[in-house]
C-alpha cells in the first residue's frame, strides 16, 4: 500500500516539475532531491509492503515511507493553494503581485523550512532501505505483492481434509461436478470453480477429488498442485510429476528430479500421460499468464482426462475453458438455512442455539452473508464464549473489526480474504479500499464511483483512453477478481452499483486505519478523530467531536451519508473555521441543508462537489473560485439556474442538474449562453433550451467531448441548430431529446445521427413530424426509449434489424392498430415495454422473432383483448406483465387453464394481470 501512496506522490512531483511556471525556483532543487529519493525506495516497497505484517522492523520503515509521502503531498497542495492565482496583466496586476510577494513571505519562509524537514526525512528513509536489505531481498515476489502469512498454506491444508459432516450445502454442486468428470467423454476438459475468497473452492474441489467414485475413475492417477501467488513453473511441474510417478509407484528419474527445464519437465508430463486418463487439480490460480504457462502440459489424449482448477479470478475461468473446453462454477454464498446449520456446528457443537442466544446469533451469521470461512472462523470463535453470558456475544457483533486483530482464527481468515489485496496492482489498492468508505451493505453506484475516483487522482490516462474509461475497466477488474458483487444492473446489461461483502469490508477497514487512508465515524466509533485525517466518511450515529486544532486540516475527502442536522452543522461549521483548504472531494448526498455553503468556494483544490437530493435552490458566483472542479453533481435539487460565473470552470467534466422522479425527467437547468467554454464537458445533463434561442444549442457543438447529452424543452426553432451540432459529438454514448409540449411535432433529423457511431442509449420524448428513418444506422444503440412520438408508421420497420438493441420501450409512439415483431428480427432484445398505445389491438410474435426476449411489459393497451399471438415461442421470457388491459383479456386469463389465452403463458415464471391508478398503485395477481 505504501507503493501506492509513493507512486501517486511521484506523478504528482513529475506533473509539478514539467511546469515551471508553478515552481520557485529555490523550490526546484528540494523538489528534484525528494523525487528522486523516492523513485529509488519504491522499487523496494513491493516486497516491503508483503512483509511488513511479519517484521516489526520493516513495518516501521514502511510507515515513515507512508507518512513522508504524505507530508510532501500536503506541502506541494499548499504551496499550489498559496502561490497559484488568477493572472492579471498591466499596472494592476503588478500591484496585485506586489501585494501577495509582501503577504506570501512568511509562507515561503515556512515551505522551505518544510521542504528541508522532508529531505532529512527521506535521506534518514534511505538509509534505512539500505540498512533492511538484505530482509528485503530474501522476500520471495508474487505476481504483484509477495509472500503469505505463514499459515495460509496450513489453512488450506485444513479445507482439504475437513469432514464430510461439515461439508454443507455443497451437495448439488458436488454432484455437478462429479458427473462432469466421470461423464462419458474421451475429449480432455476443464472444470473451473470460481468466487471470491472463504466461499469453499478448495473445501468443494477436494471433496470431489477425494471422493471414491473419482479415484476408481481415473485409477487413482490423480495430481493435486496449489498454485497460488508464488508461482514458479517448475515446481508446479515436478509435483505434478512426482505425483503422478507416485500414483504409479514408479521411482522418480533423477533427471526430473534436479531439473530447472521447464520445457523438458512439460515433455515429460506430456509423454508420461499419452496414453492414460489422469486427474489434475491446480488450486488458486492467480492470473491468466500463471495457467497460459502451465497448460501446455496438458494435450488431449482422447481418454477422458480432466483439468479442474479455483480461482477468484474471472478472466482465468473464462481463459481456461476456452483452451480446452469444459465448463464454470459460480460458487455463491451459502443460502440462510444453510448457514444457520453451519454455524450451529461449530458455535455450539451441531447441538441446538439457545434460544436466549438466536436473535444476537442471527444478527452475527447476517454479517456473515453466507461466506463459509466468515462463518467457520467466527463460529469457532464463539464456541469459547460462555453461552449463559449474552454480553460476551454482544461484544462480538459490535466489535467485530476489533476481534479480527486479537483472534487467532478471525486473523486467518482475515489473511486469506487480504491475498486478494494484496495481489492487486498498486493503482487498483486505493480504488478497492475507497469501497469500504461507504456504510455497510450501501448499494454503491458505479458511475458516481468512477467520478470519485478520478477526483481522488487515483486514474491515469492512457493512450487512446480517457480517464473515465480507465476507471471503468479498474472497476471491471474488481469484478472480475471477485472483489466487489454485482449489486444492480440496468436493463441494458451495464452494470449500475456493486457492494462489498461486509466482512471483507471489516478486513478493509482495518488495513485503511493501519495505513491512514481514512477515518470512518458512526455510533461505534470512537468520539474523536484520529491525529491525522486524509479521508472522512461521517455514517448515521456519528456522534464524535470535529473541533480540536487541525483536526481537519489534512483532509482531502469528506463523504457524508448522515442526514442529522446538528452532525452536518458541526461538519461544516469545523470545516470553515479549520481551513481545510486541501479538500478534492465532497460528497453532501441527502444532507439536511436548503442552501449552498459559502466556505465551499473557497476550496481552491476541490474537484468533486456533490449536493444531491438536498433541498439546496441556488448556487453563489463565487462557485467560480472552484477552478479545479471536475464534477458538479446537483441531481434532485431545487436548482433551476446557474449563474454564468460557472461557464470559468475549464476543468468540469460532469454537470449534473435535473430533477428525475417517477422513472422520468421532470426538470434541468436553464441554458447559458456561451456553454461552448466548458470544452472538458463530458457529461451535460440536462440543460433546458430557451425559447427563440438558438445560441446555446450552436454552443453544444463545440463540447466535442461530451458522451452524455440531456436538452429538454425543445421547440422547432431549435431543430437546425440542435441537430447541426449533434453530428459534431462523435463520443456520444447517451442521447436524451425533450420537447417543449405535447403537441408541437418536431423535425426530428435522425439521419443525421450517422455520425453517432458509440450512440447506445437514446430517449426521444415528444411528437416525431416524420419517420425513424436513420437510426437503423446506430449499430451499437443497446437501449431506445420513443414517447409521445404518435408516429403514423410503422416503428418497428425501421428499429427490427439493430444488432445490439437489448430493451425498447414505445410509450405512446404509435398510433397503428398493429405491432408485428417478423421473423429473426430483434434477436439481441431482453426487454420489451409497450405503453399506452391507444389504438393497438393486435401483438404478434413470428417465429425466431425476439428469441432472447425475458422480459415483457403490455400497460394501458385497452383496445388490445388478447395476449400477444406467437407469445408461446418466448422460451426465455422470465416475466409478463398486463396492466390496465382492454376487460376481455382480463377476464379470460383469471379464468383458468381451459381457455387458450392462459395455457399460452403457462411457461413463464412471473405473470401479472392487473391495474393501476396513481392514487393507488398497482392492484393485481401474479398467476
Amino acid at each position: 500500500m505504501a507503493e501506492s501512496v509513493v507512486s501517486f506522490l511521484l506523478e504528482k512531483l513529475s506533473s509539478l516539475l514539467e511546469d515551471e511556471v508553478k515552481l520557485v525556483s529555490s523550490f526546484r532543487n528540494e523538489v528534484v532531491f525528494v523525487k528522486n529519493e523516492l523513485d529509488r525506495i519504491r522499487a523496494f516497497l513491493r516486497s516491503a509492503d508483503a512483509k511488513e505484517d511479519q517484521d516489526e522492523e520493516i513495518k516501521v520503515w514502511v510507515k515513515q515511507v507512508r507518512e513522508v509521502a504524505y507530508d510532501a503531498e500536503d506541502i506541494i497542495d499548499d504551496f499550489l493553494y498559496r502561490f497559484e492565482h488568477t493572472k492579471r496583466h498591466g499596472f494592476y496586476g503588478y500591484l496585485c503581485k506586489m501585494a501577495r510577494g509582501i503577504k506570501n513571505l512568511k509562507a515561503r519562509l515556512r515551505i522551505a523550512s518544510q521542504l528541508q524537514s522532508i529531505k532529512l526525512r527521506v535521506t534518514d528513509i534511505s538509509e534505512g532501505r539500505l540498512r533492511y536489505g538484505y530482509k528485503l531481498s530474501s522476500t520471495e515476489i508474487g505476481s504483484s505483492s509477495g509472500t503469505k502469512p505463514c499459515y495460509y498454506s496450513e489453512v488450506r491444508s485444513d479445507a482439504r481434509f475437513l469432514e464430510e459432516a461439515q461439508l454443507v450445502g455443497i451437495e448439488p454442486k458436488k454432484q455437478a461436478l462429479l458427473s462432469f468428470l466421470v461423464k462419458d467423454t474421451s475429449q480432455l476438459r476443464l472444470a473451473a470453480v470460481v468466487g471470491m475468497g472463504g466461499l469453499g473452492k478448495t473445501t468443494l474441489v477436494s471433496s470431489v477429488y477425494n471422493d471414491s467414485r473419482v479415484k476408481n475413475h481415473f485409477h487413482q492417477l490423480q495430481a493435486w498442485v496449489n498454485i497460488s501467488q508464488l508461482f514458479k513453473l517448475d515446481e508446479v511441474l515436478k509435483q505434478i510429476i512426482q505425483q503422478f510417478f507416485k500414483a504409479m509407484k514408479l521411482p522418480l528419474p533423477d533427471e526430473v528430479e534436479k531439473s530447472t527445464d521447464t520445457h523438458f519437465l512439460k515433455i515429460t508430463i506430456v509423454d508420461f500421460l499419452s496414453d492414460k486418463r489422469y486427474l489434475v487439480v491446480l488450486d488458486d490460480i492467480w492470473d491468466v499468464d500463471a495457467w497460459e504457462a502451465v497448460k501446455v502440459a496438458f494435450r488431449n489424449n482422447n481418454n477422458g482426462s480432466r483439468v479442474m482448477i479455483t480461482t477468484r479470478i474471472a478472466d482465468v475461468a473464462s481463459s481456461s475453458t476456452n483452451d480446452l473446453g469444459g465448463g464454470i462454477l459460480t460458487l455463491d454464498p451459502l443460502s440462510s438455512e444453510d448457514s444457520w446449520t453451519l454455524f450451529c456446528a461449530k458455535a455450539f457443537q451441531g447441538k441446538a442455539c439457545p434460544s436466549h442466544l438466536k436473535e444476537i446469533s442471527r444478527e452475527i451469521l447476517r454479517r456473515c452473508e453466507g461466506l463459509p470461512l466468515a462463518i467457520v472462523a467466527i463460529g469457532s470463535m464463539l464456541a469459547t464464549k460462555d453461552i449463559s453470558r449474552v454480553g460476551e456475544w454482544g461484544i462480538v457483533d459490535h466489535s467485530l473489526w476489533v476481534k479480527l486483530q486479537g483472534n487467532t482464527r478471525l486473523k486467518s481468515m482475515q489473511a486469506i480474504l487480504s491475498l486478494s489485496f494484496n495481489d492487486l496492482p498498486y493503482h487498483l489498492k486505493h480504488c478497492f479500499m475507497y469501497l469500504s468508505f461507504f456504510p455497510e451493505d450501501y448499494s454503491i453506484k458505479r458511475h458516481v464511483l468512477i467520478r470519485l475516483w478520478i477526483a481522488e487522482g487515483f486514474i491515469e490516462e492512457s493512450e487512446g483512453r480517457t480517464l473515465e474509461e480507465v476507471a471503468n475497466g479498474c472497476f471491471n477488474e474488481l469484478l472480475n477478481r471477485s472483489l466487489a458483487q454485482v449489486n444492480d444492473r440496468y436493463s441494458d446489461g451495464r452494470v449500475k452499483s456493486c457492494r462489498v461483502h461486509d466482512i471483507l469490508r471489516e478486513t478493509m477497514l482495518l488495513k485503511s486505519k493501519d495505513q491512514g487512508f481514512a477515518a470512518i465515524t458512526n455510533n461505534k466509533s470512537s468520539k474523536r478523530l484520529p491525529e491525522r485525517v486524509r479521508r472522512l466518511s461521517v455514517h448515521e450515529g456519528t456522534n464524535i467531536d470535529a473541533s480540536g486544532d487541525n483536526q481537519l486540516s489534512q483532509l482531502r475527502s469528506l463523504l457524508i451519508f448522515t442526514k442529522e442536522k446538528d452532525v452536518w452543522n458541526k461538519f461544516m461549521s469545523s470545516f470553515s473555521e479549520q481551513g481545510s483548504r486541501l479538500v478534492k472531494v465532497l460528497d453532501c448526498t441527502c444532507a439536511p441543508t436548503t442552501t449552498f455553503p459559502q466556505s465551499i468556494t473557497k476550496l481552491y483544490h476541490l474537484r468533486y462537489l456533490c449536493l444531491r437530493d438536498t433541498a439546496v435552490s441556488s448556487i453563489p458566483p463565487s462557485i467560480a473560485n472552484l477552478r479545479h472542479l471536475e464534477t458538479l453533481d446537483l441531481k434532485n435539487t431545487l436548482v433551476r439556474e446557474l449563474p454564468s460565473e460557472i461557464l470559468r470552470l475549464q476543468f468540469l467534466r460532469h454537470l449534473i442538474v435535473y430533477d428525475y422522479k417517477h422513472y422520468s425527467i421532470t426538470q434541468g437547468f436553464k441554458a447559458l449562453k456561451g456553454m461552448k467554454s466548458l470544452s472538458s464537458l463530458r457529461k451535460l445533463c440536462n440543460v433546458e433550451a430557451k425559447q427563440g434561442e438558438t445560441e446555446p444549442m450552436v454552443s453544444v457543438g463545440r463540447l466535442t467531448q461530451l458522451t452524455r447529452l440531456g436538452i429538454l424543452q425543445l421547440g422547432a426553432e431549435h431543430g437546425d441548430a440542435l441537430f447541426s451540432s449533434i453530428r459534431e459529438l462523435k463520443l456520444l454514448r447517451s442521447l436524451t431529446l425533450d420537447s417543449r409540449t405535447e403537441d408541437e411535432a418536431l423535425s426530428f433529423q435522425f439521419k443525421s445521427f450517422s455520425s453517432l457511431r458509440l450512440l447506445q442509449r437514446l430517449y426521444v420524448i415528444g411528437r416525431v413530424e416524420k419517420s425513424l428513418e436513420g437510426l437503423q444506422n446506430l449499430t451499437n444503440l443497446c437501449k431506445l426509449r420513443l414517447s409521445g412520438s404518435r408516429l403514423q408508421v410503422d416503428p418497428l420497420e425501421s428499429l427490427q434489424d439493430l444488432p445490439n438493441l437489448a430493451s425498447l420501450h414505445l410509450h405512446e409512439a404509435c398510433d397503428g392498430e398493429s405491432l408485428c415483431f417478423k421473423a429473426g428480427t430483434f434477436l439481441m432484445l431482453t426487454e420489451l415495454y409497450i405503453s399506452r398505445l391507444e389504438n393497438l389491438r393486435r401483438v404478434t410474435v413470428e417465429e425466431k422473432a425476439l428469441s432472447h426476449l425475458e422480459h415483457m411489459f403490455l400497460f394501458d393497451c385497452k383496445l388490445l383483448k388478447e395476449i400477444p399471438s406467437g407469445i408461446e415461442r418466448l422460451r426465455n421470457l422470465q416475466q409478463l406483465k398486463l396492466v390496465n388491459m382492454a376487460a376481455e383479456l382480463t377476464t379470460t386469463m383469471y379464468r383458468g387453464s381451459q381457455h387458450g389465452n392462459y395455457s399460452k403463458v403457462m411457461h413463464i415464471p412471473r405473470v401479472f394481470i392487473g391495474q393501476w391508478s396513481p392514487k393507488c398503485g398497482g392492484v393485481g395477481d401474479w398467476l
